[in-house]
């Protein structure tokens, strides 16, 4: 049976895979397993925020639903950031946060993601415990024991209020255009920027529950690099729908992606000393080029699986402060536990304005190779890492590509396919390295 949690939650289309009923269900489920793992009295108490997705309105429902009737006292938050939900489940002193969005996805997906006391993403043991408790009868609460519900109209304000102490310098001078994704930066990211001296132009920020991430934000950002132009901004800013990701456009228009954002907050960390170990975590997917500058810069990259979480886990056990993926996820772990788009943009903008160089010029410490990944379908995905066949020409690209490139060869962990990604000096060796390497996973991983 596949596992009802993915690497970000519980998604999928609502009110087709993620009906009101399975949102309720597992509200309660979650809310029992974490009452369990609690220690001291009272009654536990959960923070539940979403983006503006029109079925997020039923899901808040649901979800409330199905906290209270656990017997859990309940906080909503409103219309908020991922990371915001995740900050207020620390600073509420909450057993348990819930944030209802798709991050990325269209309208029409929604999803469920909790995190537990601190802030922190569950980990899988956690998550299966939920599940297997979806059908599981149990001794419900009543009369005055079930739980109570409050908004928090301040939740905005106060998260709003920590971005702002972590920012080390004033914006004063910096001129931006931020693409709010129609998603849930759209209120709070013009003022967190204002409010640190920036002067803002903002796109896409009239969420109407069905436009969120509709041909705009970090995975469309062509509107956002034509008005960087328009307005001769310094920089431009996309968020995705739950604001948990950034990517930014220079001056010129150019895109500057999450390897290069992370290359330029670990200088600055190193330089202030607040880079653990000068030491940077990220996905087995970061481009070449940011290993080689961090090399040459003097930084250690450690590697991981793809998926912020496990970024995340590698940096807590290694106590490192900086980490995040080639899509934006920024993760910064002296002040958040979990990526944060306006964090990762408020210190970017800071460095620009505390060293008085563009967007381009700090981001030129890294050169990106070219990228190519093919994702070869209906082949045996399992047998990746035992074919010798295979094996000999994955090491024949390699002794062709030598130190200027890299080849990755990765099963999909929910699809009968497996990504070939290559990295070159050019964009044509990459790609014929990359068909090469295509056929040969055809021809040696057919389906049996």
């Amino acid at each position: 049976m596949a596992r009802l949690f993915g690497t970000d939650g519980v998604r999928g289309v609502a009110n087709v895979d993620l009906t009101a009923e399975l949102a309720m269900d597992l509200s309660a489920a979650a809310a029992r397993v974490l009452s369990a793992h609690r220690s001291g009295g009272g009654r536990p108490l959960a923070v539940v925020g979403r983006d503006p997705r029109a079925s997020g309105e039923f899901l808040e429902a649901a979800v409330v639903a199905g906290l209270a009737s656990a017997g859990t006292d309940v906080v909503r938050l409103g219309v908020l950031p991922t990371p915001g939900v995740a900050w207020l489940t620390a600073m509420l002193n909450a057993d348990l946060g819930v944030m209802l969005s798709a991050s990325h996805n269209p309208a029409p997906d929604n999803g469920i993601k909790f995190f537990a006391r601190g802030g922190h993403k569950l980990p899988d043991a956690t998550e299966d415990e939920i599940a297997a408790l979806l059908d599981a009868d149990w001794q419900r609460p009543t009369g005055g024991d079930v739980g109570r519900v409050r908004d928090e109209t301040d939740a905005a304000r106060r998260y709003l209020d920590f971005l702002l102490t972590t920012v080390p310098n004033r914006l004063d001078g910096i001129t931006v255009v931020i693409d709010c994704a129609n998603g849930a930066a759209s209120e709070i990211a013009p003022v967190a920027l204002r409010a640190a001296g920036a002067e803002v132009h903002i796109l896409h920020s009239e969420p109407d529950g069905l436009n969120i991430n509709l041909a705009c934000g970090s995975t469309h950002p062509e509107d956002l690099m034509a008005a960087v132009k328009a307005h001769g901004a310094h920089a431009g800013l996309a968020f995705d729908g739950d604001a948990d990701r950034c990517l930014a456009v220079d001056a010129e228009g150019n895109l500057v992606d999450g390897d290069q954002i992370l290359a330029v907050l670990a200088l600055a960390m190193k330089e202030s000393g607040h880079l653990a170990d000068d030491t940077v975590v990220v996905t087995v997917m970061s481009n070449l080029g940011f290993r080689l500058a961090m090399t040459e810069a003097g930084v250690k990259v450690i590697d991981t699986a793809v998926g912020d979480r496990y970024v995340l886990e590698a940096m807590r056990a290694g106590g490192y402060t900086l980490g995040g993926e080639q899509s934006g996820h920024v993760v910064m772990l002296e002040h958040a536990t979990t990526g944060d788009g306006l964090l990762t943009a408020l210190h970017l903008l800071a460095r620009m304005a505390a060293t008085g160089q563009s967007l381009a010029e700090l981001a030129a410490l890294m050169t990106r190779l070219p990228q190519v990944l093919i994702n070869v379908k209906g082949v045996n995905r399992s047998g990746v890492g035992d074919n010798p066949d295979l094996a000999e020409a994955v090491a024949a690209a390699e002794a062709e590509l030598g130190s200027s490139g890299r080849v990755l060869l990765r099963p999909s962990g929910t699809e009968p396919l497996v990504r070939v990604m290559v990295e070159a000096a050019s964009a044509d060796q990459a790609q014929a390295v990359a068909d090469r390497l295509a056929d040969a996973v055809r021809t040696h991983l057919p389906l049996p």
